[in-house]
């Protein structure tokens, strides 16, 4: 198995922000369809006094509303790659250039490691990136969520092949069983 670089992963972080940007948008949209169904209140909006008909959002309103909208898309990006990471070992991005994650021994990780590298990888972001350019100083070209959590992105031709092969057997068995 073949240890990924810092450009590989710039790809997979690029495609797979595309796909989280599309989540995150729709489900901050269907927050604030939420909060707007619920209706305006003293805490969240005030009238405007040059026309009482018009009602602005408060600035504790505005606040609250960014916290929310803050918090939703942090949910929704550990849900999002720890689905993955969980369920295959490979996001979508990973899976454009068959890429895996994996723990030592090969296997994929669980939810556990999932929390501890997600907030591994916040922390890389956090120090401007510095985490992740990491890979080009470390032998094993880790990032510092890979050392924090030991795990390693790897690219495998034998899981793609594993996993085409499979594909094609649940395809065949779903075409058998429908009569095709």
């Amino acid at each position: 198995m073949q240890t990924i670089g810092l450009f590989k992963r710039i790809l997979v972080i690029i495609y797979d922000g595309l796909l989280l940007i599309a989540l995150a948008f729709f489900t901050s949209a269907l927050l604030m369809g939420l909060f707007t169904w619920l209706g305006p209140d003293s805490f969240f909006a005030i009238p405007d006094p040059a026309n009482p008909n018009l009602i602005e959002r408060s600035d504790l309103g505005r606040i609250i509303g960014g916290t929310i909208v803050s918090i939703n898309v942090i949910c929704v990006s550990f849900f999002f790659y720890g689905w993955f990471w969980t369920h295959g070992g490979q996001t979508l991005g990973m899976k454009a250039w068959n890429l895996y994650l994996v723990k030592p021994d090969g296997k994929f990780i669980d939810w556990n490691t999932a929390l501890k590298r997600y907030l591994a990888a916040l922390i890389s972001w956090a120090c401007l990136g510095l985490g992740f350019t990491w890979i080009l100083l470390d032998r094993q070209k880790r990032a510092w969520h890979d050392i924090i959590t030991n795990t390693k992105i790897v690219k495998s031709t034998q899981q793609g092949e594993k996993d085409k092969k499979q594909n094609l057997a649940k395809h065949r068995a779903k075409n058998v069983s429908k009569g095709r």
